[in-house]
């Protein structure tokens, strides 16, 4: 299944209309409840210390709850998608917004490691269907050429949760215990849920006014026979698992490798989130029209910065100076990594947006899980940024993969409707 924006590349300038299209509200509004749920998601990765020394547990073993609430993603995303596909969008955003923050009410009084490990899953599902059914509802509001852009907005509010909520959830756990975190999180949720009530459109509202199609799960599922699809799902999956796999554990690397007391950790996780916003809107701003150029440069931009931090980790400035160019590479890549997957999805509207979230979701699981076996195996933190960068390799060597096939598929395409070989100007217009 050829994707639209491989289709057709050169018949329309990819950048003249996003260029002035204007997002509407509810884009803007799904942004910031993402700031909410993307705090919940990374805040862990700097509370790692004080939630193992509460629960009494290992920092390994306190690592695996980040891994649980992206499991939860994982199989939350494809599963809710498909649950409330009949179910009016906006509504099923207030609900999954709704149990979110009461999952958070049940961690904050969790008594025990357990019963917490339950409560990030049970968040997780609520925050999957919300990615899931959001970026479909942000994707439906604007064009096709807009697409990385809706995305970047509501990985925008992901990239400020870093810079503000991380940051913020880590020193109120250092100052007022790691419970008073999700307190916070429980009260920016019910925030979201106002503004999504208030600014979100009814279904009918929504595209060109028409009443959304009816779903049909059975043709939408045919579209993982296809293996764009499958390329870039593994794609998105190997990125996040290579950035996770050391940004799990980049608190004690900062405080047991680079000897920095744990009072840095909060100014370097906003450090990492600043870079993570900037990538962000670098990304979204040129991946429509340089989809596979924005690809190759955030996953090899985010392999070279995690080996540079293995042979640098023990010195604070390098590190820290590194935390922040991590986060830009790595979040460059993400809003043409989201716009790829509803690209190539595209007779799949009730599933793609699950699909990009499991995928997402898949390698912050496969991340946190890896970097822990490294550690485990006596290799020690620094180890977790030489396999991040590995697996982001790996990442890019899919994108590749992906670009070559959308170069076939064009002339394939091309040849069918002209009768001639599509230019290799044309064909190679979305790199």
């Amino acid at each position: 299944m050829p994707d639209s924006t491989d289709a057709a590349p050169a018949s329309v300038p990819a950048t003249a209309p996003a260029s002035r299209t204007r997002l509407p509200t509810a884009v803007l509004i799904l942004g910031v409840a993402v700031f909410a749920l993307g705090t919940s998601e990374f805040m862990l990765s700097g509370l790692l210390p004080e939630v193992a020394d509460d629960l009494d547990v290992s920092i390994p073993t306190a690592g695996l709850l980040i891994s649980a609430f992206a499991i939860g993603m994982v199989v939350g995303a494809p599963v809710l998608a498909v649950a409330t596909q009949r179910l009016p969008r906006r509504v099923t955003l207030i609900g999954l917004l709704a149990a979110f923050g009461v999952g958070h009410v049940v961690g904050a009084l969790a008594d025990g490691y357990a019963l917490l490990f339950a409560s990030r899953v049970v968040s997780a599902l609520a925050c999957a269907g919300f990615w899931a059914v959001g970026a479909a509802v942000a994707i439906s509001l604007v064009p096709v050429d807009a697409r990385a852009r809706a995305m970047a907005v509501m990985i925008g509010g992901l990239s400020i949760a870093n810079i503000a909520g991380v940051p913020g959830g880590a020193f109120l756990g250092q100052h007022l215990g790691w419970r008073s975190s999700f307190w916070a999180v429980t009260l920016m949720t019910a925030v979201a849920l106002v503004g999504v009530v208030l600014f979100v459109p009814r279904d009918r509202e929504t595209a060109d006014g028409e009443a959304p199609a009816r779903p049909r799960l059975r043709e939408e599922l045919r579209v993982y026979r296809d293996g764009a699809v499958l390329l870039a799902m593994a794609t998105t999956v190997l990125f996040a698992a290579g950035t996770f796999c050391l940004f799990s554990y980049l608190a004690p690397l900062l405080t047991d490798v680079t000897g920095l007391s744990e009072s840095w950790v909060p100014g370097v996780l906003v450090l990492y989130g600043a870079g993570a916003l900037g990538g962000t809107i670098v990304g979204g701003r040129v991946a429509d029209a340089h989809m596979f150029g924005t690809l190759y440069a955030g996953l090899g931009g985010a392999a070279t910065v995690l080996a540079v931090l293995a042979l640098t980790a023990r010195f604070p400035v390098a590190a820290v100076l590194l935390a922040g160019l991590l986060g830009f590479a790595s979040f460059l890549c993400a809003p043409a990594l989201n716009a790829r997957i509803f690209n190539v999805t595209e007779g799949a509207p009730t599933l793609a947006g699950a699909t990009a979230t499991s995928s997402f979701n898949a390698g912050n699981t496969l991340g946190p899980w890896v970097g822990g076996l490294v550690i485990n195996a006596g290799f020690g933190y620094t180890w977790t940024a030489w396999v991040g960068a590995l697996i982001a390799l790996g990442g890019l060597g899919l994108a590749f993969a992906q670009s070559r096939l959308s170069v076939r598929r064009s002339r394939v395409v091309a040849c069918g409707t002209a009768g001639q070989p599509v230019s290799s100007e044309s064909s190679a217009a979305t790199l």
